[in-house]
């Protein structure tokens, strides 16, 4: 079967199973208020009220408690929040007159992102109290089925025990899980929210209030024929992609060969080496590029050399060189990054064992064809998962290119109403950009945000599935 057909079947089996599962858990409501006993009926509205009445008091109380503080919640702000997401505010702030003083003051009104905020926590808290009110039903039907089995009701002395023991991973996890949720997933939710609005340096949704704009935002970044968005979006993707395989494969492969050459027998110093090399990651990365920018400078040293020796009449501006300054954050990056991968490598070279290379020599192998079989493959199933996730970073390696090419001359191509972006800035360069000029284009960074989510996200499942680790993995047992 081709891939894309592959693909296709895939895409088709999960809209069907999300289906049948919304039609499973309809059967289960129905069959659990139908079958349940008085209590688990009562459980639909009072939450918690089948543990109550079977013993499960600390249980019953927290269901309880969780439910008199979302009606508490909702009723004196949530709804209110809830309800103004309508049009994300009426009236801003604004100035009135006073009587009194007779002078006009600043009065507050509004705020487009406070209600966006605050809305968006209401309406997660919604989606909470529904898996809260579901596993509120859920154990008082299964405390129905203990019954009618004749079995005991798990008491909270037992809660304890699942709690430190059966279920001690659920206990680690959930602080974690919670996290993630908190830190992570609302505010991608928040950019997503962000990117269906007019929110920008002229609307700051208090003095100007902002409102929904639908797919207005993703239709200007797509559309070349009215701005230069489409245009700047694709360039500075492509280049973003190419940096982030360049510069992660270049550090890989060799900071692997520099660890082979180290580790080779017959070479002498081996530690003196190893720490020559780890002495550039013992300087401040802030250093080093802000260091590395000068130096490459039009009147920097680089330049005074090239003069002095004749080999240049006119001083080189490097950074406003597209195909100098793309070649020289690669080289720069790989002087900073390569030790990283050497010890490393050092590390996992050490572990391979000598008898596989031996039973090759025997076999009459050269050097490429060990490293080609033995050398490389267990390397990528030990560091498939890092390099991985160094290709993702490159993608948003911030440090590496504001420092080094942050003051680069703007190309004029890529100037759009989102600001101003050079040829050697990632989307995450420009995302900055954006954000911080004088339009401070809030809406179009959060688009821009979502598409690297996206495009991330894509790169992550694809090259998962393909690593070595996860797919040959009783190979290396």
């Amino acid at each position: 079967m081709k891939p894309k057909a592959k693909a296709k079947n895939k895409v088709v089996q999960g809209i069907t199973n999300f289906f049948k599962s919304a039609a499973n858990e309809l059967k289960s409501f129905v069959k659990i208020f139908v079958t349940g006993s008085a209590a688990t009926k009562l459980s639909y509205i009072i939450f918690g009220f089948g543990n109550l009445v079977r013993g499960q008091i600390v249980r019953g109380l927290m269901f309880l408690a969780f439910q008199a503080a979302f009606i508490y919640y909702m009723i004196t702000t949530g709804v209110g929040w809830i309800a103004k997401l309508d049009n994300l505010g009426d009236v801003g702030a604004h100035d009135e007159y006073d009587p009194i003083l007779d002078v006009f003051v600043r009065v507050d009104g509004d705020n487009s992102f406070t209600i966006l905020l605050y809305g968006g926590i209401s309406v997660l808290l919604c989606v909470v109290c529904f898996f809260i009110w579901r596993m509120s039903f859920h154990q008082s039907y299964e405390n129905d089925l203990l019954i009618r089995q004749e079995k005991a009701i798990p008491k909270f002395k037992d809660d304890l025990k699942d709690i430190v023991d059966a279920k001690f991973h659920r206990t680690l996890l959930t602080i974690p899980v919670i996290g993630i949720f908190v830190f992570t997933v609302f505010p991608i939710l928040f950019m997503i929210f962000v990117a269906f609005t007019s929110y920008d340096g002229a609307h700051d949704g208090y003095s100007n209030l902002f409102t929904w704009t639908g797919w207005n935002n993703f239709m200007e970044l797509f559309n070349t024929k009215s701005s230069n968005l489409g245009y700047a979006f694709l360039h500075i993707l492509g280049w973003t992609l190419v940096w982030a395989f360049f510069a992660t494969f270049t550090n890989y492969f060799l900071g692997m060969l520099l660890a082979m050459l180290i580790n080779k027998k017959g070479i002498k110093l081996k530690k003196m080496w190893r720490g020559i090399f780890v002495m550039t990651i013992a300087i401040p990365q802030f250093i080093s590029l802000l260091y590395m920018s000068k130096l490459f400078a039009k009147n920097g040293m680089i330049n005074k050399i090239l003069l002095s020796t004749g080999l240049l009449d006119t001083p080189f501006d490097f950074w406003a060189n597209t195909t100098a300054s793309r070649i020289l954050v690669i080289a720069i990056n790989i002087w900073i990054g390569v030790p990283y991968l050497m010890l490393i490598a050092t590390g996992i070279l050490m572990n391979i064992p000598d008898d596989l290379y031996e039973s090759a020599r025997i076999d009459g192998a050269n050097p490429w064809q060990q490293y080609v079989k033995i050398t490389l493959p267990y390397m990528l199933f030990i560091t498939g998962p890092y390099l991985l996730t160094s290709f993702i970073g490159n993608i948003n390696n911030f440090n590496v290119i504001y420092l080094l090419a942050g003051g680069a001359e703007p190309n004029p191509k890529l100037l759009t109403t989102g600001g101003n972006a050079s040829d050697v800035d990632l989307l995450i360069t420009w995302l900055f950009k954006i954000t911080t000029g004088t339009e401070s284009n809030y809406k179009l960074a959060s688009v821009i945000g979502i598409l690297i989510f996206i495009v991330v996200s894509v790169i992550s499942v694809i090259g998962f599935n393909l690593m070595p680790s996860n797919k040959n993995e009783e190979d290396f047992q």
